[in-house]
């Protein structure tokens, strides 16, 4: 029978201090997943994982070293913390390094209020089957799909419990079940891809399978006989797809660890407009069922709604402990880890406010540019923020899309784009990132 994750927690600590650390932190986690992949109405390929994962962190003095494992017999927890207490003697100072404050840890929270967890009984690899199967039906159901590349369902359960020997426990569950669907339209050296997919924490809330097979199969279509764009100055539509990856750029550059060591385009701009004045991001880890949801970080802290940006200006950064010791701030309970790493700064749930206008009022108004909705590859500058990435969409002329666009790259300044974007009110609200479509007046394009 399997221990229980605070029991193997609480033997990591004690087998910890008795192989002498000064302190530690112990994290356990216990995960199931199902994937399975069909085609041709077939099943292609199934996979099933269930384990637990152990990590342990010691200090010695300033010193600090972390070791994980899978195997949890009383063996190899000893192995560990004497191995950890070992590697940390061998490590070199850090001055930033160590727990939290007994003054600074959570001590109250209400997990039930997350909705993290689906107490639906587990899909079998027949269900996860057949909603494949639909998505893959649907897709090629689509006049001029030829092939579908993949049709893919998943479900994952995992718990998770930390102790730390400042005192702090605590523990959650949850679970994600997803469809994805990648269709192919075309044939021979026309041939062109595009998908749809979805996933949620409760299994109820996830998208019809043929409705996200059908829209893989016509965003595939849409793709067809793409041209090179012009190259020049041209405004730039992000497409909700990915215009989430321009607020991700701006999230790295708040980053703690980044801005500590100096490596962000941002590391000066406190206080300063890096949005437009109308628009604010704000972090909201207690959203029910969102994936980024969390009662407490990594070390033991509270987490909290917070503004990052508030009518365009930086509020601050997103800190862990050790980095917000470095950048004599506090720290904003944003650390996160694995069973084999050091905590690092991470953002939660994030959402951008959303403009007045839909996404085709942005086309209209645009005149012509490039609707952006898939991207390859990055060249990104973090001291500088300048952008350069492969692009693909759909060129839009006097305010309509006329055709699809291919092997062509964007490029700008981060710190300039970022402050001239105009939102669209097309964001999918149950996403971590909450952001919609975003449209860039100026950038440089090369294609033809």
């Amino acid at each position: 029978m399997s221990q229980p994750l605070d029991a193997l927690t609480k033997s990591l600590l004690q087998a910890a201090r008795r192989a002498g650390a000064d302190d530690a932190d112990a994290k356990a986690v216990r995960a199931t997943s199902l994937s399975v992949d069909v085609r041709g109405g077939t099943l292609e390929q199934a996979e099933r994982s269930e384990g637990t994962d152990i990590g342990l962190r010691v200090f010695v003095g300033q010193r600090a070293a972390t070791v994980s494992a899978s195997d949890t017999s009383e063996r190899t927890i000893e192995e560990m913390a004497t191995r950890a207490v070992a590697m940390a003697r061998e490590a070199p100072e850090d001055a930033f390094a160590g727990l939290a404050d007994p003054d600074q840890l959570a001590c109250d929270w209400d997990i039930a209020a997350l909705e993290l967890y689906d107490d639906t009984p587990e899909p079998s690899p027949q269900e996860l089957q057949e909603d494949a199967a639909r998505a893959e039906a649907a897709a090629l159901a689509v006049k001029g799909v030829t092939q579908v590349q993949s049709a893919s369902g998943g479900y994952s359960a995992q718990e998770v419990f930390t102790a730390m020997s400042n005192g702090f426990e605590g523990g959650y569950a949850r679970t994600d079940k997803g469809l994805s669907c990648v269709a192919i339209a075309g044939t021979g050296a026309g041939m062109e891809r595009d998908y749809d997919g979805d996933g949620r924490i409760f299994q109820a809330d996830l998208r019809d399978a043929a409705d996200i097979g059908q829209c893989a199969g016509m965003r595939a279509i849409e793709r067809l006989s793409p041209r090179k764009p012009p190259t020049g100055a041209y405004p730039v539509l992000f497409d909700e797809r990915v215009s989430s990856s321009l607020i991700g750029h701006l999230l790295s550059a708040v980053n703690g660890s980044a801005v500590a060591r100096g490596a962000s385009f941002l590391r000066d701009a406190l206080g300063e407009a890096v949005l437009p004045d109308h628009l604010s991001l704000i972090e909201d880890p207690h959203r029910p069922r969102a994936s980024g949801s969390r009662p407490f970080d990594a070390e033991g802290l509270p987490t909290h709604r917070r503004v990052i940006v508030e009518n365009g200006v930086l509020q601050g950064w997103t800190l862990d402990l050790a980095n917000a010791r470095k950048l004599g701030a506090a720290p904003t309970g944003n650390a996160a880890r694995g069973t084999s790493s050091a905590p690092m700064p991470s953002n939660w749930n994030v959402s951008l406010d959303q403009g007045t206008h839909s996404r085709d009022d942005l086309i209209r108004d645009m005149g012509t540019g490039l609707l952006v909705t898939s991207m390859i590859g990055s060249t990104i500058n973090s001291n500088t923020g300048d952008y350069s990435r492969g692009a693909a969409g759909f060129w839009v002329e006097n305010g309509e899309i006329t055709h699809a666009i291919n092997e062509c790259t964007i490029a700008g300044n981060l710190r300039d784009m970022l402050r001239q974007i105009v939102p669209a009110n097309d964001a999918r609200t149950h996403l971590s990132r909450v952001v919609p479509s975003l449209l860039v007046p100026g950038m440089t394009l090369a294609g033809a």
